[in-house]
């Protein structure tokens, strides 16, 4: 009898010291089991090690041998520690390329040209090739979602269609005659949530320009709703270019707009109302808050330059393609390079006319 119990109990010692994964019939209790230890350990049950046993209480004792009715045992799996969420630098930066401009950047981007200016701290429009420049503000962290492994249900109910959408987004180019009014009322919006939209901060937009817009869907699929057809860029009539190069070698005078003599602004003035389009007399500065910023310049489109003879904006001409330009400069009016050094240097950016 002792030799038996004395197996059973080497049978034991074994079992536990192969972290579980030997089979065993008996169990010989140690200090501090319980009924409920052991049972959770080989996957039974209180009720089953007692009926096995023939136990008529949860006492036992140190020594004791049980029998035990299953023979797997429980261990529990070694999990790899998650990993940290990642840290993710939301501040962007952007290196400044040969012939771009705050304006252009700005757009290409999606921010505003005074984030572009704030971010940067920059008082002035005067960028060069190399610079590094923040178009992203602040940091956020991003934690991945947790993957869950439970299978969806399973419904015997009929499959019933998707339903749409609540809203559905869309862009819209921005063509003559256009106001956010109109747009508004075209897509069942208000002005207020256009310009919250596409965070305006005024009522002005100009041709070409891209608007997101939101339609309300209705309770029943209908058909998605599409951008119009992108429109031409505008141009300038090219019979302001016509009349410009006529001007060249006119004499530069000081306030002046008519053929005797211009200065920057004068010229401007005296080339656009004579090709028909009617505006009033007004300094660089001046037209510079009356026109907007592009990316791809066209032939007829201004060029604005600051820091010339006065801090700011200074002194402007008509684009003529290929990197020329024409304007009245101190020697008259004359076309001039982009890639003259001192132009360069004083460069702010291609604007248009609203």
């Amino acid at each position: 009898m002792k030799k038996k119990a004395a197996s059973l109990m080497t049978a034991a010692i074994l079992t536990s010291a192969f972290s579980g994964i030997a089979s065993a019939d008996s169990y010989t209790v140690k200090k501090g089991d319980t009924l409920s230890r052991i049972a959770h350990t080989y996957k039974t049950t209180v009720i089953d090690l007692k009926k096995t046993n023939k136990l008529s209480s949860d006492l036992i004792y140190v020594n004791q041998t049980l029998t035990v009715p299953g023979t797997t045992i429980v261990t529990k799996p070694v999990v790899a520690p998650a990993k940290p969420a990642a840290n993710t630098d939301a501040t962007s930066v952007y290196v400044v390329i040969s012939g771009d401009t705050l304006g252009k950047i700005a757009s290409q981007h999606k921010i505003t040209l005074s984030d572009l200016m704030k971010w940067n701290n920059l008082s002035g429009h005067l960028i060069y090739p190399g610079q590094k420049l923040k178009v992203s503000n602040g940091s956020s962290e991003t934690t991945p979602a947790p993957i869950t492994s439970q299978p969806a249900p399973v419904s015997n109910a009929p499959k019933t269609p998707a339903q749409p959408a609540a809203t559905a987004q869309s862009e819209y180019i921005i063509k003559s005659g256009d106001t956010l009014s109109g747009i508004g009322k075209q897509f069942g919006m208000s002005v207020h949530e256009l310009k919250k939209l596409n965070n305006l901060q005024s009522d002005m937009i100009y041709v070409g320009q891209k608007l997101l817009v939101s339609k309300k869907a209705d309770s029943t699929p209908s058909a998605p709703v599409q951008a119009p057809a992108k429109q031409p860029v505008p141009t300038v009539d090219s019979e302001v270019l016509a009349i410009a190069q006529d001007l060249i070698g006119v004499p530069y005078i000081w306030g002046g707009s008519t053929p005797e003599g211009f200065d920057c602004s004068g010229f401007i003035y005296y080339a656009f109302n004579k090709a028909g389009m009617k505006m009033g007399r007004y300094s660089s500065e001046g037209y510079y808050s009356r026109s907007y910023y592009v990316n791809d310049p066209q032939p007829g489109d201004l060029v604005f330059f600051e820091n010339t003879y006065k801090p700011g904006i200074s002194h402007m001409g008509i684009y003529l393609g290929n990197n020329e330009f024409i304007h009245a400069s101190d020697n008259g009016v004359v076309i001039s390079s982009l890639d003259n050094s001192y132009y360069k240097k004083h460069f702010d950016g291609f604007k248009r006319f609203y």
